[in-house]
């Protein structure tokens, strides 16, 4: 691919080495520039913080067989005249590596305007450059996506010129602690709840295929080993349940005469109420009663814990869910647009030459003839009418030409 026309200095884009996170410390929140996203300046200070303590097991964990490295980030750099001017970080989505994830893109304002030309776009050229590294790189990646909020209008803008499409709106809710208690109040209508294990991946595979329209399942390309869980995410569970008070509590509904999963959830409570609590929620479009039922059941499960707010999370293609969490007086918080990106058409959009601009001669330069064309007569000879037929037509005339011609 080729890289972007900057003015001023060459911009370099390279992995993230040990060496780097001190020159990234020293970056300030305000000077930073990540679309309009005003907390991924205090989530790249805790990250840098977390890679600076266990730099050295990451790094050898990403050295492991992939199972057990699936998920890991990855991070890369744009470094221009020996200084650190942007940063993005990305991850693979699903578990055969097909789908990659943008994590988040990061400018550092400061250090941009003091190695670049004026009149240099700073997010936006440096963001693009960062991006069109990455859609190189991994080659494993058939589709890109990214989840900006609808307000960021730079980093919407930034996705849209490197090809994004959107794919679906987002939509954050919050539910109350008052309406969780409410909830709590009566029995869920829910026969044969049973917890998940790894024994259930292909039911609930089969539940994420039925309800997501085709181009949203196409782009996840969820698997059925997505559905397991591995060595990586119990050490994970098991951290978040020691360190961070948080327990993970998941169950499905299963229909006997179907023998299908019709709907599953998976709660994530903040047991020192902290933080709010967390909820995935996936219903079969056959079954959208189920909704409000399952809803009783996660209110029923955080009766005893510490009053917090539910987080929860719904997609314009589920209508049946949004009027569920309007119904329980939930609260949208926030929206979101899920844009992808295929990368098979890569090479064509990173080139400059305009196929508007190219004449038909340069297009079909092949098909040009060799000299200039001389015209002749195309003449039938009078011995072939025995071979094409016993007899000759009634009323046809010789073609073959006069004496004189001949």
């Amino acid at each position: 691919m080729a890289p972007m026309m900057t003015p001023g200095p060459t911009l370099t884009v390279r992995p993230l080495q040990y060496r780097d996170l001190d020159d990234l410390k020293q970056w300030q929140p305000e000077d930073l520039e990540a679309g309009g996203d005003r907390d991924a300046a205090e989530a790249m200070v805790s990250w840098l913080d977390f890679q600076r303590r266990w730099y050295g097991p990451l790094k050898v964990m990403s050295w492991l067989p992939r199972p057990v490295q699936q998920q890991s980030q990855t991070t890369f750099v744009a470094e221009r005249q020996k200084s650190l001017v942007g940063l993005i970080q990305v991850s693979p989505f699903n578990q055969t590596r097909s789908t990659w994830r943008v994590d988040q893109v990061v400018v550092n304002r400061r250090a941009l305007a003091d190695t670049a030309a004026p009149g240099t776009s700073g997010y936006m050229d440096v963001g693009s450059r960062l991006l069109r590294h990455c859609f190189e790189v991994v080659w494993e990646a058939r589709t890109w996506m990214i989840e900006v909020d609808v307000s960021y209008k730079s980093a919407l803008a930034l996705y849209r010129f490197n090809g994004f499409q959107p794919l679906a709106q987002i939509t954050y809710w919050a539910l109350p602690p008052e309406q969780i208690a409410a909830l709590a109040q009566r029995e869920p209508d829910l026969p044969n709840l049973l917890p998940i294990s790894n024994a259930d991946a292909q039911l609930l595979y089969q539940l994420d295929t039925a309800s997501m329209p085709p181009l949203v399942r196409q782009v996840f390309d969820h698997q059925i080993q997505d559905f397991k869980t591995g060595l990586l995410s119990t050490a994970t569970a098991t951290t978040d349940r020691l360190v961070n008070q948080v327990e993970t509590v998941s169950a499905y509904v299963f229909e006997q005469q179907r023998k299908a999963a019709i709907g599953q959830f998976k709660l994530a409570i903040s047991r020192d109420g902290k933080q709010p609590h967390t909820a995935g929620l996936t219903v079969h479009p056959a079954y959208t009663w189920l909704y409000p039922e399952l809803m009783t059941q996660m209110a029923k499960v955080l009766h005893p814990f510490p009053a917090q707010s539910l987080r929860l999370t719904s997609l314009d293609y589920q209508p049946e869910r949004e009027e569920c969490f309007t119904q329980i007086q939930a609260i949208p918080e926030s929206h979101a647009l899920l844009m992808s990106r295929s990368v098979w058409h890569k090479v064509r959009e990173a080139r400059h030459l305009s196929l508007e601009g190219l004449q038909l001669s340069d297009v079909f330069t092949g098909l040009q003839p060799a000299g200039k064309p001389i015209p002749g007569r195309m003449t039938w000879s009078a011995e072939r009418w025995p071979v094409l037929g016993s007899n000759k037509p009634e009323g046809s005339t010789d073609t073959s030409g006069s004496e004189g011609d001949r």
